[in-house]
């Protein structure tokens, strides 16, 4: 009987993994869509409209179109390297949504860890980056891995510091936690008591996502693709999907440490009872979907930094911000403990 548990136990994980993966691949479909179109209006165009209505079936035409083209490896590059560096980004970056809980009781994996498990596979997923600069045998591509490595060393740390401070509020590097943590606290969520490090996390985000304006690893105006530049095919596009689930993956850590995941404050459901009805789910999806637009934005309105200007932003604003903020945050934690 106990085996038989098991058993069903194990099938219910897979179908929810499947789920949440399948989920996510289509949400990173549709965003690329959205995405061009947004820019498209910001530029005074319209984007894609030729295949299906509206042009919304162009992801599945780009899907088709990239896994039906030839994967060209270079004479020159050091070949396995070469092709395990996309499975590193991919893999590392697609593991952080099985410890992401979606709604009250909807994970995948409820780690204790929950939030230094999503730090630590966001820096492993860049040494798959490095790692394809170097292999690629490629100028433009070593510098684009070069970059990437300075660029995750500088913000890797003020994103640390941001959530460190979120850690001790909650008490709990458990995402579950922090959650209810906020629910129960005076404000709802903590974006409030915590702006220093909201701000200083969401500037961070777009930086370990490689994002406009800190998009330097790639900068198509100095290299070409930077070390996108050799690759190819489905290779290319694993690339790409571990770079918008990324961007997923950050918005619902912003989403899940700052603005309360899944609730909403009670002083909201007070004045307004209904909202109290609307699935959680509903809740945390609009959060995601806010700052995925957000990335958007950003993108269509903000030049590129210079690299001297990308470092000397983390290096000597940011970081020193998240060591003010937790310095305060400890202050607060001691005097009213």
């Amino acid at each position: 009987m106990d085996k038989v548990l098991d058993l069903y136990q194990f099938g219910i994980l897979i179908f929810k993994t499947i789920l949440v993966f399948a989920i996510t691949l289509i949400h990173v479909a549709f965003t690329t869509y959205a995405e061009r179109k947004i820019i498209g209006r910001a530029q005074a165009r319209f984007g894609p409209k030729e295949v299906g209505p509206h042009g919304i079936l162009q992801p599945l035409a780009d899907f088709l179109k990239i896994f039906g083209k030839e994967d060209i490896i270079p004479q020159a590059a050091y070949k396995t390297v070469f092709k395990i560096a996309p499975v590193i980004v991919f893999a590392f970056t697609t593991v952080n949504l099985t410890v992401l809980p979606f709604e009250q009781g909807f994970i995948l994996a409820d780690l204790n860890i929950g939030v230094l498990f999503i730090l630590a596979s966001a820096s492993l997923a860049v040494y798959g980056i490095i790692l394809a600069g170097w292999a690629s045998n490629s100028r433009y591509s070593f510098l684009g891995g070069l970059r990437s490595a300075a660029q995750v060393l500088s913000y890797e740390i003020a994103l640390a510091l941001s959530l460190a401070s979120v850690v001790l509020m909650a008490d709990s590097l458990k995402l579950n936690d922090i959650v209810l943590a906020q629910y129960n606290s005076v404000f709802g969520f903590y974006a409030i008591p915590q702006i220093i490090g909201f701000g200083v996390f969401v500037i961070a985000a777009f930086a370990e996502t490689n994002r406009t304006p800190f998009d330097l690893p790639e900068a198509e105006t100095e290299l070409v693709a930077g070390y996108l530049t050799e690759y190819s095919a489905f290779r290319y596009a694993l690339f790409f999907l571990g770079e918008y689930t990324a961007m997923y993956v950050m918005a619902s850590l912003i989403s899940l440490c700052y603005l309360g995941g899944w609730t909403v404050p009670k002083y909201v459901i007070a004045l307004l009872p209904f909202l109290e009805k609307v699935p959680g789910i509903i809740w945390f999806l609009l959060k995601v979907y806010f700052f995925i637009f957000l990335y958007i934005w950003v993108r269509a309105t903000f030049p590129r930094y210079r690299f001297d200007q990308l470092l000397n932003l983390g290096w000597k604003v940011l970081i020193p911000l998240g060591f003010v903020n937790l310095f305060i945050t400890i202050l607060i934690k001691k005097f009213s403990a």
